[in-house]
């Protein structure tokens, strides 16, 4: 498969668009035209940077508002097209994308459309061009790929045919089952871009939010199947406009636009192909289990007393490291407090079991996803350890049969054995927090990457404004990932760690036995919950003295309690009964209020 990218998709001039293409292994370019008239680089100069690069030069675009026109004003879109001409013929570029008439058509005839798009084929001939017709979701009067194939085979012309966008094909709900019926020697280039769902008008939503592959809601792994079974054969290019992506840095976004299309070319191979991809990319595996959560700080020791008062048993130093190994049920936590100068708790790593390791590492590897060092020490067990977007370190370790320890917890020493049953279990989510920059690579990443499914996107009210809540979590839940994007004014970046529990209420009268102090919830609450669910009084009394929240829908209950904020992060304990597979939404504001009056009154104080 070649891989190419329009230079609208990145940041920075046309020349750093150029070397982050090519470092992030991209075989080609689309030139966006405004990158072409900024750049202080003559056509030569970029062809002859091009090729030093490695890089080939796929299309020129865009040319607007040729066909459906008067005579008068198609004589003056020729002169147009013929200049355009001889600057490619300088850059080197064969193909020319021609976007359906938005602006200036007054006749709507395909007929016409197609007479004139053959004049256009006549004059590209004599430069050497090709001119792929698209038509825009927003076209004047062509905006469906189905209505522009009919006006190419019109045409007529060896040097007219389409060019396919997923985009707008997609945003207009058209079933690009229909792809399959044209000539995949007659798509002269195919664009790729991923989007959310959005209620807004179809050239907002291309303009601003495009994402890449596998980051929004399009079934681009179908959509892509369809076209190759045309016999097309060229390149797959990623067409992207982004406000984040045009924010940050090129190389970056370069990366994460290559990845994002070998996930795509392997998951379209195995779904729907009936093939081994040609990338070659280990095949996807979802997680078994959360293997252990490491939490960073020059001093952990607060975190320490809180997970005593919560249950937890000290499990031993590690024998070559300043990190100590706490753990209740099935749940681990590592305090680690080795290069933290200055650092309050946060959460810095996360552990993931895996049936098969090793293929799991190569997969991540495959996607050129960047490992971490980690020192290690004879007789220690490898723990492969890589960069998330998002920040923490991921870990992947092999899933013990039985239900057994893995066998790094035997590196820790002087600690002592779970003496007697505990009401707490393993993790039942790690809530984290991702910037706005980041969420839709971290998105793809969980994704796309490592195997979770994408949950619906909420949106939850906090004092400083909406937070947006996505769940990435394995097929079967057992490992479940809620992603918050924090308001812009939000101060504190905070996230936790939830174990299940078969008796939530007991674990809560235990640390409150042990001095526990927790995340101090409203009267007014109580009384809502009261209300809204017709709980007997006795009962509501119960769940205030212990500072539990309550949820309930049609599938069960769920109880859950939070201690307060220790630096950066903190914990939650969460029983569920019958089949719930919420997270309490509804409190969650009640949550984000209360910590924020805590934060006010320590800054206070």
């Amino acid at each position: 498969m070649r891989t190419s990218i329009a230079t609208v998709c990145l940041s920075g001039s046309l020349e750093e668009k150029m070397s982050a293409c090519a470092r992030a292994g991209f075989d080609g370019i689309e030139v966006f035209e405004p990158d072409l008239v900024a750049s202080d680089l003559t056509p030569e100069e970029i062809r002859a940077r091009a090729e030093r690069l490695g890089l080939s030069l796929d299309l020129y675009q865009p040319f607007r508002d040729f066909e459906g026109v008067t005579e008068e004003l198609l004589e003056a879109n020729l002169r147009r097209a013929e200049a355009r001409f001889r600057v490619m013929n300088r850059l080197g570029i064969d193909t020319i994308l021609v976007c359906s008439n938005v602006a200036t058509a007054t006749i709507d005839s395909d007929e016409v459309s197609a007479a004139q798009l053959r004049r256009l084929g006549d004059l590209a001939a004599d430069y050497g061009v090709r001119v792929a017709f698209e038509a825009l979701a927003w076209g004047r009067y062509v905006n469906d790929y189905r209505r522009a194939w009919r006006i190419v085979q019109l045409a007529d012309h060896p040097h007219i045919g389409t060019c396919l966008d997923s985009f707008h094909i997609l945003s207009r709900g058209h079933d690009p089952a229909g792809i399959e019926e044209i000539d995949g020697e007659k798509i002269f280039f195919l664009q790729l871009a991923d989007a959310p769902e959005l209620s807004m008008d179809v050239l907002s939503w291309s303009r601003h939010h495009r994402l890449f592959p596998g980051e929004g809601e399009f079934d681009l792994a179908a959509f892509l199947a369809h076209v190759l079974r045309t016999g097309y054969d060229g390149a797959v290019s990623l067409e992207v406009f982004n406000d984040t992506f045009r924010q940050t840095a090129s190389g970056t976004t370069a990366v994460q636009a290559h990845r994002s299309l070998y996930t795509l070319a392997d998951e379209t191979a195995r779904r729907f192909l009936d093939a081994a991809p040609s990338s070659s990319v280990a095949p996807v595996q979802a997680p078994a289990g959360i293997d252990f959560v490491e939490v960073q700080a020059e001093d952990t020791r607060d975190v320490e007393e809180a997970l005593e008062q919560l249950g937890f048993v000290f499990r031993g130093q590690h024998r070559t490291k300043p990190v100590r190994l706490w753990s209740a049920g099935g749940a681990r936590i590592v305090l680690n407090e080795q290069y933290a100068r200055g650092d309050e708790p946060h959460l810095s790593g996360l552990g993931l079991l895996y049936a098969d390791v090793e293929r799991a590492e190569r997969r991540i590897s495959d996607l050129d996803v960047p490992r971490m060092p980690r020192p290690m020490q004879a007789g220690e067990q490898r723990l492969p350890a890589f960069a998330t977007p998002h920040g923490p370190q991921l870990f992947l370790a092999s899933a013990p049969a039985n239900g057994a320890e893995p066998g790094w917890v035997g590196e820790f020493e002087h600690g002592y054995a779970p003496d007697a049953p505990s009401h707490l279990g393993a993790f039942d989510h790690v809530n984290l927090v991702s910037s706005w920059e980041t969420h839709d690579e971290t998105v793809h990443f969980y994704g796309s990457v490592l195997g979770f499914e994408k949950g619906s996107v909420n949106q939850v009210a906090s004092p400083h404004g909406l937070v947006r809540s996505r769940v990435l979590r394995t097929h079967d839940g057992t490992v479940r990932l809620p992603f918050n994007v924090l308001p812009a004014v939000h101060e504190e970046k905070t996230e936790h760690v939830a174990l299940v529990s078969d008796n939530v209420m007991a674990v809560a009268h235990q640390a409150r036995n042990r001095g526990m102090r927790f995340l101090p919830v409203p009267a007014n609450y109580y009384d809502d919950v009261r209300a809204r669910f017709d709980l007997d009084d006795r009962y509501v009394d119960l769940l205030r003295s212990h500072q539990v929240l309550y949820d309930r829908d049609e599938f069960g209950e769920f109880l859950h309690f939070y201690t307060r904020r220790i630096g950066g992060v903190f914990f939650e304990v969460v029983q569920r009964i019958g089949g719930y597979d919420g997270y309490g939404a509804d409190n969650a504001p009640v949550r984000l209020a209360a910590q924020s009056r805590l934060d006010g009154a320590r800054r206070q104080g």
